[in-house]
């Protein structure tokens, strides 16, 4: 009769804790997710590019985007031909504020009028939504299992700090990677501070 008293105690004691860590694991369950934003602006093509009050509009809504480095700029001419002076219009403008245009727009939910090109910026956002988790709610651990916050710091701030959220997805291809651009970086530093 004792031992059934111990044991009913015990499991008793058990359920009124709380919820136990589950990840047993050295990896945190709490991980980045990129999330993609499409923004679209259709614009008159003429024959010698793009009319005059559409560079404007175009030059304004790079200015409302706040365009900045890891925003892609893409072009799709709905199939059309001859937008190849209106291609070079938009490639001038992004060049203006340091953006490439890049190759293959996204799909994007509507068809674009004959005449027209669409002009697609996406930016990307990186993140880690399960964080925080407070969820483990007291000390005891019987499973030697990692606390439901353990990862949330180190992801949630290389989410906040990698310039570029796409890096998360695939990294970086040799096309994309630049010998000088870490030399460029360190003569940025060493002239702002006067070092050597």
């Amino acid at each position: 009769m004792q031992k059934v008293t111990i044991l009913i105690a015990a499991s008793l004691g058990l359920t009124g804790c709380g919820t136990l860590p589950t990840n047993t694991s050295m990896y945190s369950v709490h991980q980045p997710v990129v999330e993609r934003t499409n923004y679209a602006i259709d614009l008159a093509a003429d024959g010698s590019g793009i009319a005059f009050a559409d560079q404007k509009r175009l030059n304004a809504w790079f200015e409302a985007l706040d365009l900045r480095y890891g925003d892609r700029i893409s072009i799709d001419s709905g199939g059309g031909y001859g937008n190849d002076d209106a291609a070079r219009d938009v490639r001038a403008a992004a060049a203006e504020r340091g953006i490439m245009v890049t190759e293959g727009a996204p799909a994007t939910p509507s068809v674009i009028t004959p005449g027209n090109i669409r002009v697609v910026v996406t930016r990307s956002h990186a993140s880690v939504p399960s964080c925080p988790n407070h969820s483990t709610t007291h000390d005891r651990n019987f499973n030697a299992g990692n606390n439901s916050n353990y990862g949330c710091a180190m992801n949630s701030n290389l989410a906040a700090m990698v310039a570029d959220p796409e890096d998360l997805v695939r990294g970086r291809d040799n096309k994309r990677l630049d010998s000088n651009s870490g030399k460029a970086a360190v003569n940025a530093y060493k002239t702002k501070t006067g070092g050597n």
